[in-house]
């Protein structure tokens, strides 16, 4: 997996990566070696930055990142799903219905034409052929997915068309030089970051970079919420509040390093914000952005995410038939989010070390559906060690939510410190402004 991450790089690495300790996440799929080699990946571009070559993974605690790095003292965030989230039988297989966002909770629900219920959902799901009710929900304005094969994937337009695709889509255009002291404890202080993303691979990657000392700024709606995982994706950013539909981004834009954003294809576009106006408002900025279903197939503006992806992939098929089971069976983790979100650290940073070297900017799509494709290799069969008091470090972190502490990380990187200098916070505890 690690050698698949370094041939879609923007530039090759130079450091070396070890790995330590022992154990995996139980799953079809090798899940813990995916976690692992996009960590890893993302240290190594860390270590390229500051030309140092030691970079260190814990398999263990690779695992542990990739569930919930947050340990609540005296409190319990809200659930992560909505009650009507959840798999369904269909007349004729399986769907999954994603209602976390009211409105996409709504649209299912009229497609369905029953009142939030889960009994009334079930009765009404198991009418339909399953298709015409992904297509329902999805042309509705939800967010809906039917159980595939992998053999079904790979040989659907969508599928064929994600798989055609690199793993990194690269674009170098544009220039200005970036005044950056990579100081070798905290590379990235100074770095201006915006965060137009939401759950939970974009927050992973701007979590990353975070830590690395950058100064993450994250742009929500006055609407949005998340609660089941911002005190979790939030650790070292701040976070403000803005109508993008009638509040401007142009100055926060103008005084941007690296754009991470997750918006569907065109919809920056919708809001006067394409491509090329970026470039414009920022020359040599690096532009990172990712989506569910990949950019060039019948799926690139289907809304998606990590649940989502593994129905349509085959990964939740082969979950059941590998545990003989009669239900559709996920990853253990949310690995393709969580992957995808390390990828995209490992590009931006990638994109930093090509503006600091050239001054040109870059710009990097990637998708949860690609991602997905780098899963390969055997069942891993064994287990983890329970979790040790070791594993947490004695730091108190003073959350919006109360006391908490945060697992060790599971990377190390010669001379680099992996700290955040904020704690998690609230959406929109902060002011719109660099």
């Amino acid at each position: 997996m690690l050698n698949a991450i370094l041939a879609a790089a923007l530039h090759p690495t130079s450091a070396t990566l070890t790995v330590q300790g022992t154990g995996d996440l139980p799953s079809a799929f090798a899940v813990t070696e995916l976690a692992v080699a996009t960590i890893g990946a993302a240290g190594l571009a860390t270590a390229d930055l500051l030309g140092t070559h030691a970079v260190q993974v814990d398999r263990r605690l690779a695992s542990m990142w990739f569930g919930m790095s947050i340990r609540p003292d005296g409190w319990t965030p809200p659930p992560p799903w909505d009650p009507i989230a959840g798999d369904y039988r269909t007349a004729e297989g399986w769907i999954r219905l994603h209602t976390n966002a009211p409105a996409h909770r709504d649209a299912a629900l009229r497609v369905l034409g029953v009142p939030g219920d889960r009994e009334a959902v079930a009765d009404s799901v198991a009418g339909w052929a399953g298709d015409a009710l992904e297509d329902a929900v999805v042309a509705a304005g939800g967010c809906a997915a039917v159980m595939r094969t992998a053999d079904e994937w790979a040989a659907s337009p969508a599928g064929s068309s994600v798989l055609a695709e690199p793993l990194i889509d690269w674009d170098v255009s544009g220039a200005a030089p970036l005044d950056l002291a990579l100081r070798p404890t905290r590379p990235l202080v100074g770095l201006r970051v915006l965060d137009l993303t939401r759950v939970l691979a974009g927050p992973v990657a701007t979590r990353f970079l975070a830590l690395l000392g950058a100064d993450v700024l994250r742009i929500d709606p006055p609407w949005w919420d998340e609660p089941g995982v911002v005190p979790e994706v939030m650790l070292g950013k701040r976070t403000a509040r803005l109508d993008l539909t009638t509040d401007s981004l142009v100055d926060l834009l103008t005084r941007t390093d690296v754009l991470v954003h997750g918006y569907r294809p065109g919809a920056l576009d919708r809001l006067g914000l394409g491509a090329d106006v970026r470039r414009q408002l920022s020359p040599g900025l690096v532009d990172i952005t990712l989506d569910a279903y990949g950019w060039t197939g019948p799926w690139r503006g289907r809304r998606g995410f990590d649940s989502l992806v593994q129905m349509s992939t085959g990964i939740a098929e082969a979950g059941m038939r590998h545990f003989g089971r009669d239900v559709p069976t996920p990853l253990p983790v949310q690995a393709l989010d969580h992957g995808t979100g390390y990828l995209l650290a490992f590009a931006a940073l990638q994109g930093v070390a090509r503006r600091l070297a050239t001054g040109e900017g870059t710009a990097a799509r990637l998708s949860l559906a690609r991602t997905a494709a780098l899963l390969t290799g055997p069942p891993a069969v064994g287990s983890l060690d329970p979790e040790r008091p070791d594993d947490v470090v004695t730091d108190v972190e003073h959350t919006s939510w109360g006391p908490a502490r945060r697992l060790v990380p599971p990377l190390s990187v010669e001379g680099v410190r992996l700290a955040a200098d904020l704690p998690a916070r609230a959406l929109g505890s902060d002011r719109p402004a660099w």
